[in-house]
């Protein structure tokens, strides 16, 4: 798929990036005709760098262990021992996060995307990890749900504002490249503030950020998200609309998947609702049982 083309081009590239030298330096001085002590923009970030060169040594045999998830969590932890002020720290973590998410481990992918956030706590793709975990793997029987359920709404809508001023591509990145993996990090954003309103039966608003997931990243939409809006559709009783979208989730999956399934039967119950022979007593709407997760 485009989207797992591009993240994986776009992760590939910021994880091994890394310059040895010195980063520039901060001036106190206000810039032409601006008095001191007024405020500014925040600075935009710089490229991370490493200070010296055993940091950065250090940092490209961290960078080796990429596909061993435990591995290259050690080789962050040893690094940040070694180097605690580095700012090759959160890529490190941020590889280890990746190869968590990639073997399906999603709580040691929320641990390492903490990690990243104690170092900074604006980075786009910590904030969007967590906050999946929460979304996805929260139940109603969690004694902290509303508390999980908050951190992960809050992290999303934060990753929204960041996604422009914190994601720093390596020099040389074709603009539309940084455009669609930036707009790939806005349609997960969203769809987690739609799956938090779900879960919270807000369906109008859960509607509304699965359809701005979908129309943000258009050219490759992710069939969970399709076949929740439909879900929120159907919960609000908006059965044409409902239909049209699990019609879509259908044509975006394959029969036997655990997507295919769901869509498929969303999809019959619909047709049987709006096709004027309403059943006495309607059904659930598929993902109930079994809300899909990405």
């Amino acid at each position: 798929m485009k989207r797992a083309a591009i993240l994986g081009i776009m992760l590939a590239a910021c994880m091994a990036y890394a310059q040895q030298q010195t980063p520039p330096q901060q001036t106190t001085t206000p810039p032409a005709g601006q008095q001191p002590g007024a405020q500014t923009a925040p600075p935009a970030k710089h490229p991370l760098q490493a200070k010296t060169q055993p940091e950065f040594d250090a940092y490209k045999a961290a960078t080796g262990n990429a596909n061993d998830p435990a591995a290259m969590e050690k080789a962050a932890d040893d690094f940040a021992a070694k180097f605690p002020d580095s700012e090759l720290r959160a890529p490190l973590y941020k590889m280890a996060m990746q190869a968590y998410q990639n073997s399906n481990n999603s709580d040691k992918m929320m641990e390492m995307g903490r990690k990243i956030l104690k170092i900074d706590g604006d980075d786009p793709a910590a904030l969007i990890g967590v906050a999946q975990v929460l979304a996805e793997r929260t139940r109603d029987t969690d004694l902290d749900k509303d508390q999980r359920y908050d951190e992960a709404k809050k992290m999303a809508e934060r990753s929204l504002q960041t996604i422009d001023t914190d994601i720093i591509p390596p020099p040389g990145t074709p603009p539309d490249k940084l455009e669609a993996y930036k707009n790939m990090m806005r349609s997960w954003a969203y769809s987690i503030l739609g799956t938090v309103a779900y879960d919270k039966e807000d369906y109008p608003t859960a509607e509304t950020n699965f359809q701005k997931s979908i129309e943000v990243y258009a050219s490759d939409p992710d069939p969970y998200v399709v076949l929740k809006l439909a879900l929120a559709l159907d919960k609000q009783k908006k059965y044409p609309e409902a239909l049209a979208q699990a019609n879509k989730a259908v044509s975006l999956t394959q029969d036997g998947t655990p997507a295919g399934k769901l869509a498929r039967q969303e999809k019959d119950r619909l047709t049987q609702l709006t096709g004027g022979s309403a059943p006495a007593a309607p059904k659930s709407p598929a993902g109930d049982a079994s809300q899909p997760k990405q």
